[in-house]
């Protein structure tokens, strides 16, 4: 079987213009990011739509490809870059790593790589939920999923729900997972599910995957030990910067 990572990074961002370009420790937030994925794998490429980060990537002695300014995702922006770059080399699966969090473990991409058993189409990563916090956390989505680890859904609310118990305890009664939001994707299928109109299960939810549930396809997890860490606006880098230096060695 054989991978390739692809980092989707994008500069416009009505929260954080430029996030990919944050300095941390010297290095910009991207080149992070490329260098964790390269423990692990031999082909990594971030795909972006912006002159200033590809100099970026460049100059760090980085992969990238250029898309198109028009992608409503990053699994869209992926799909492009996979189109692109299957014309110069040879993969069956492509792991999409986001651009945005430089805590990527390269277990992380280990555990990814180890779903895609024959028959697997997709797969992610799950991690338990031990905090009350977390669990009732919208912007933490919980997944269920079955005796073979294939997630059966994926929701922004605390599912299942425990009839007759009382909230609070209700981590003592199930084994919660939350999401942890890395993909990988055979090639075929990248492409296929970026073809795919938005669902009704999509649009309530407010997450991708869905989309893909909705239409038939499944997904595997399996389960993770890391919680990735998204940077989403400038405060979140203060905070990282203050907090997380040890990691960025």
């Amino acid at each position: 079987m054989r991978f390739i990572a692809i980092i989707p990074s994008r500069f416009p961002s009505t929260r954080f213009p430029g996030k990919p370009l944050a300095m941390i420790q010297g290095k910009p937030m991207v080149q992070w990011v490329v260098e964790r994925t390269q423990a692990e794998l031999e082909h990594v490429w971030v795909a972006t739509d912006h002159d200033e980060i590809a100099r970026a990537v460049r100059d760090f002695g980085g992969n990238y490809v250029m898309t198109s300014p028009d992608h409503a995702s990053g699994t869209d922006r992926c799909a492009e870059a996979a189109r692109i770059l299957s014309e110069r080399i040879d993969f069956d699966v492509i792991i999409n790593v986001q651009g945005d969090e430089p805590f990527i473990q390269p277990e992380q991409i280990r555990e990814l790589k180890s779903c895609f058993t024959p028959g697997i189409q997709i797969a992610t990563l799950i991690k338990p939920i031990a905090d009350l916090a977390e669990l009732e956390n919208p912007n933490k989505p919980k997944v269920v999923i079955d005796k073979d680890n294939m997630a059966v859904y994926f929701s922004r609310s605390v599912i299942p729900y425990f009839r007759g118990i009382d909230r609070s305890e209700w981590l003592n009664h199930h084994d919660y997972r939350a999401h942890v939001g890395m993909y990988g994707y055979r090639k075929d299928v990248l492409q296929e599910i970026t073809q795919l109109p938005t669902g009704k299960l999509e649009t309530a939810e407010s997450l991708e995957q869905l989309r893909w549930i909705e239409n038939g396809y499944r997904i595997k997890t399996a389960v993770t030990r890391f919680s990735n860490y998204g940077i989403d606006t400038p405060e979140d880098l203060e905070f990282v910067l203050q907090h997380f230096q040890q990691f960025f060695v």
